[in-house]
């Protein structure tokens, strides 16, 4: 297996492979490029998102600036967005439902790192050249989810249709659809029904 594969496929792998390395560079050149465009350069944004979301069928509402490991690793529903500096370390898969709103300064964080000190400190090759191994766990954010401000989602987790996840939150397992969770760690405070309606109020 390549190293790429190793990556997508949740397994330890060396993030210094020249394959890896030349992706991060590209996407990250593209999100640079992308993040010194204004909103009055709709086409311009638009050309740069398709290069750096390639994968992404749906194009998603960015406001600048924007971060990302590889781009190519992250698709976006329809009518999808993120607020200011989002944060995507898309390792492994990052799965982005429809009309899923992403509050300011949010990360997802797919990558992990062995909780062995000696298999995750630096390595050193006969060459002298160094490297270290970490492996990823996707992301998944279903359909009509809202994550607030300042939400951090660690790898292998899935946040179920529907649900909303309060400001600061750290989100470390799995959510179930139509829940209102929060805190660090985040939990679910209780479900989302129709009794939460503006219009009922």
């Amino acid at each position: 297996m390549t190293e790429r594969e190793k990556m997508l496929a949740g397994e330890l792998y060396d993030p210094s492979d020249e394959e890896l390395t030349g992706l991060r560079i590209k996407a990250r050149r593209l999100a640079r490029r992308y993040n010194q465009t204004d909103e009055d350069e709709p086409e311009k944004q638009l050309e740069l998102l398709r290069a750096l979301l390639p994968n992404s069928a749906e194009i998603p509402g960015l406001q600048a600036p924007v971060y990302f490991d590889y781009g190519c690793n992250t698709t976006f529903g329809q009518y999808s967005g993120a607020n200011f500096n989002f944060t995507c370390l898309d390792v492994c898969p990052v799965t982005i439902g429809d009309n899923v709103l992403i509050g300011p300064n949010v990360t997802l964080a797919t990558p992990m790192h062995p909780l062995l000190p000696e298999e995750r400190n630096v390595r050193q090759r006969t060459d002298g050249s160094v490297y270290n191994l970490e492996y990823a766990r996707p992301i998944v954010i279903e359909k009509d989810c809202w994550l607030a401000s300042n939400v951090i989602v660690c790898g292998g987790v899935t946040i179920g249709e529907g649900s909303l996840i309060g400001a600061g939150s750290v989100v470390t397992r799995n959510i179930p659809p139509h829940s209102l969770a929060a805190g660090n760690p985040c939990r679910v405070i209780r479900e989302i029904t129709a009794k939460d309606s503006m219009e009922r109020r």
